[in-house]
Parts: structure tokens; sequence; C-alpha cells
């Protein structure tokens, strides 16, 4: 009977996730596949890093508005429109040889992307109940831990045989599926009253939306405290990667097989931190989890970072892979737990506007530093500059006094 009851309990969180594995699998695939393409095509990393400000750009675009859509709008069935929006844009690219253009394709694809991440984790937040969120979020990590060590592996064999145009055909039919699975979730929001779509957009109401943003950040300092220091932490990771393929090229010397396998190395030690993690997760506190998992990403980043060979370069990538699914437990439980949920969609798209600006200032002084001198020299001072951020972030997650925002309680 206990086992019946658990199997129910998990039935749509199991769905949820196969869904969420299926998704990451396919990005794994597509982030490397056109990292190395626009590499091939400008052999500028400046080029790249294009790329990865292109995202941040689509977050200033739709983050000034989409959070007061989200709040208002019927979650699940928003879900699969982006992701069959994304499969059609993504499956487009291969068929594209000018880099603007595929900047342009890029931006759409990281619109829908920058509107479906706090859509869905407001879904998730009403779908799991209080006392499964850890649970969930540490088998969230080892379902992410997989796609990452299959997907850059998979890669890596397809521009071994000379294909990587396939890769991207990969993600567009992974969402594609996605897309499909979350129709076979519940819809929690069937026969609730949705307020008028003709004042979603309006800017009475973006502007009253910004002032509650506003009023709750004022109430909950430390809260915010710990959400931008550890949006900080991730601004500086995706300016570091914005330079890994040109890292691996012209400071390690990897081919393109080469620099697949050193990302399926990191994907090795995040399956092995997921499964730890999820092994013993209720052993391990949220505050912990956040603190000292920032911390040892940063610590693997620095390895890598000083790294002059593929072996140093992979002990780093596993340990930054190892501790990073223990961070975004953490903080995935933190956020889910102390944050409303009638706001977690303008919260998360408004102060993801500001991390998405962080990143794009970020990542264009990294770009223009390595063309302008070393690559090498430019990943280490990020490196060290996470460093310092996480070490601020574990002295305020570990605080005696707050220890209360870390409990399996909601906190509001």
């Amino acid at each position: 009977m206990e086992f019946k009851k658990l199997l129910l309990a998990w039935k749509y969180p199991s769905i949820l996730l196969f869904g969420i594995g299926i998704s990451n699998f396919g990005a794994w695939v597509y982030l490397i596949a056109l990292n190395l393409i626009v590499l091939d095509m400008t052999n500028s990393p400046l080029a790249v890093s294009g790329l990865y400000i292109v995202k941040p750009l689509a977050t200033l675009f739709t983050n000034t508005w989409t959070g007061s859509v989200i709040d208002r709008i019927n979650k699940r069935n928003l879900m699969v429109v982006l992701d069959l929006f994304r499969a059609i844009f993504i499956a487009v690219l291969p068929f594209v040889s000018s880099i603007w253009i595929i900047y342009a394709l890029v931006f759409v694809i990281n619109m829908a992307r920058s509107i479906f991440e706090p859509t869905s984790m407001i879904y998730i937040t009403k779908l799991i109940p209080l006392q499964q969120r850890k649970r969930f979020n540490s088998l969230r990590s080892l379902i992410d831990s997989g796609a990452f060590l299959i997907g850059p592996a998979i890669a890596g064999v397809l521009f071994l045989i000379g294909t990587p145009i396939l890769a991207i055909y990969i993600n567009a039919i992974a969402l594609l599926l996605s897309g499909i699975i979350t129709l076979f979730m519940p819809n929690l929001e069937k026969g609730n009253i949705l307020e008028s779509s003709d004042n979603y957009l309006s800017w009475s109401v973006i502007k009253k939306d910004w002032g509650v943003v506003l009023n709750f950040s004022r109430k909950h300092v430390y809260i915010m405290l710990i959400y931008v220091l550890f949006s900080c932490t991730m601004v500086m990771a995706t300016a570091i990667d914005s330079q890994e393929a040109a890292f691996a090229k012209a400071v390690l010397f990897l081919s393109d097989g080469e620099y697949g396998f050193l990302v399926s190395i990191a994907g090795a030690g995040i399956i092995v931190g997921a499964l730890v993690n999820a092994m013993f997760i209720t052993k391990i506190g949220i505050s912990l989890l956040i603190g000292a998992g920032s911390v040892f990403v940063s610590i693997g980043y620095i390895v890598y970072a000083y790294s002059s060979s593929f072996s140093i370069a992979a002990v780093g990538f596993f340990i930054l892979a190892f501790s990073l699914a223990f961070a975004n437990t953490g903080f995935h439980t933190f956020y889910q737990n102390n944050f409303p949920i009638d706001m977690m969609g303008r919260i998360g798209s408004i102060y993801g506007l500001f991390e998405a600006l962080l990143i794009i200032i970020v990542t264009i002084i990294f770009g223009i530093s390595a063309q302008l001198s070393s690559i090498q020299f430019v990943v280490i001072i990020g490196s060290i500059l996470m460093l310092l951020i996480t070490i601020l972030l574990l002295f305020f997650s570990l605080l005696p006094s707050k220890s209360g925002h870390y409990e399996d309680i909601c906190i509001k």
C-alpha cells in the first residue's frame, strides 16, 4: 500500500523529470554544436562570445513585461507552445549560412527560452508538494547531469564523423518530444478564472507589477541577497563558459572531438555529484548546498583556468560539475520555498533582466579582453572573481540567525 502511494505521489513528477531530461539532453548537443559551428565560420572567440550575449539580449527584450503575462496565464499550455516554437526555429538553423541571421534566429529562440524558464519554475513549484521539493530538485540535478554527460558525448561523436549539423536537429526533436510530454501533465489552472489578456501588457499593469516586486525586495532583503549573489555566480560562469571553446582550442590545442570528450568528463562529474546529492539529500542542509556547493564550483573553474593540459582541465571540469549539482539543488529549493508562487513570474523576470544586463557587460569585457590579450589570463581573472562572490554567498547562507529560511517550510 505504501509503495502504491509512493508511485501515485511521484507519477507526474516522474513524467516532468523525463520531459526536462529530454529537453536538456538536446540543449547540450545544440550548445556545443552551435559554438563550434560559429567558431569554424568566423575563427573568432569574440564571435562565439556573441552567442552568449544574444541570450541576455533576448532576456532584456522580454523580461520587462513577461512576468506580468506569466503570472496571469495558463502555465502548462504556455510551456507546450514555447517548446514547439523553439523546435521549429532551431530546425531552421542548419539552412542558414550568414552569421547575422544565425544571431537573429538564436535571439528569437532565446526569447522563448527566457519566457519558458520562469514559467516552468512556477509550474514545478505548484505541482511538487513542499516536502518533496528538495528530493525532486536533487533528482532533477541527476536528470540534468545525465543530459550533460550524454549530450556532449553524442556531440563529440557527431563531430568526429563530420556531421555536426545533425546535433542541431537532435535538439529540435528533443524540444518537440518535451512539448508532447508536457501535454500529459495535469492542467493545474484548469477552471481557474484568469485575468483578461487585454490588460497583460498595459503600461499601468507593468508599472504596478514592478512596484510589487520592489516592495517585496524591500521587505525580504536577505532572500534577495542570496538570490543576487547566486545570480552573480552564474553570471561569471556564463562569461567564462563563453570562452570555453576558444580556450580548448587556443590554450589546450584540442580537436573538436577531444573538446566534446572534455565536456563529457564534466558530465561524469555532475552525474556523480547528482548521485551523491540524491543519496544524501535528506542529510544536507539547503544552506550548505547553496554556499559550499557554489564555492567548490568556483574552485573547479580555477583549476580549469590554470590548466595547460587536457588532464588538468578535466580535473577542473569534474570538480565544478560535481559541485554544481549541489548548488543548483540548494538554490532551486530555496527559491521555491521563499518566493510567493503568485509572484514568481514577475520576480524571476525582473531580476532576470538585471542578470541579463550583467551577463552582456561581463561577457563583452571577457570577449574583447580575450581578443586583445590572453584567453587564459581572462579566464583566470574571471574564476578568481567568482571565488570571491561564492565565499560571500557561503558566509551569508550559513548565518545562524537566518537558518529559518532554509527549513522545509514556506517563508513569505
